[in-house]
């Protein structure tokens, strides 16, 4: 039962990201048929660069929406991936506690607990008893009959949220923006909040036009937005919060 470390990796990116964003805006303002648009602009990079900087200014979001960002991600929790799908904007595949079986599960220590000894040292505890358990109830199931898929999709009703497990992320660009300015808040969860961080550098990497002033809501704002209680200090609080 090994403790998991996170891993991302961009898969895949839009090929030519800022000619089709350019292409978009335009066919919603032109005669011209996109296709011909995109033909004559994917080689201007310049051009393509110039005038997506003021899409991105001028709140016109939707044509980022046609570009697309796939990431796999693995070493992180159960309890991180509940609060990731509720990104409904985006497709995720997940590997399967069903189809899957949990022998030697690996599992996430939050920050406070491996810096405590004591509270370490019963986490760790109460991860093996429950890997046990989940052996020993795995056996109970084969004995009356029910093994693979079909003792595992019961047997998985005992692991906790701390069990790691891997997944497949695919959002669209204006997705990905308001992911960032959730999850990379310092109000965030910590594990979820170390995703995103991991996910906006390789964005800013790609992509950095749309991406070099991505982040938490506070860095587009230039305010917290959060109020007085909540705020980090990075930016000062609104007037009147």
């Amino acid at each position: 039962m090994p403790k998991a470390k996170l891993n991302v990796k961009l898969l895949d990116l839009t090929s030519e990201p800022l000619a089709l964003i350019y292409s978009a805006c335009r066919q919603c303002y032109s005669e011209q048929f996109a296709g011909d648009i995109f033909e004559k602009i994917k080689d201007n990079k310049e051009k393509q660069a110039e005038f997506i900087k003021k899409i991105v200014a001028s709140g016109h979001e939707s044509p980022l929406e046609h570009v697309k960002f796939t990431f796999a991600i693995e070493g992180v929790s159960r309890a991180l991936t509940h609060q990731l799908v509720r990104h409904r904007l985006a497709s995720y595949s997940q590997q399967s506690q069903r189809y899957v079986k949990e022998s030697d599960f690996d599992y996430i220590i939050p920050p406070s607990i491996e810096a405590n000894p004591a509270a370490k040292k019963e986490f760790e505890k109460a991860m093996d008893s429950i890997q046990k358990s989940y052996t020993r109830i795995s056996g109970l199931l084969a004995e009356k009959g029910l093994s693979g898929e079909a003792a595992n999709q019961d047997a998985r009703f005992v692991l906790p949220q701390a069990s790691e497990t891997k997944i497949i992320v695919t959002m669209n660009c204006r997705e990905l923006l308001l992911f960032f300015k959730h999850r990379c808040c310092s109000r965030a969860q910590w594990e979820i909040r170390k995703l995103a961080e991991k996910m906006l550098a390789d964005c800013r990497r790609y992509l950095p036009l749309l991406f070099s002033q991505a982040g938490a809501k506070c860095v587009s704002l230039g305010f917290c937005p959060e109020g007085a209680r909540f705020s980090c200090g990075r930016f000062p609080v609104k007037k009147g919060k």
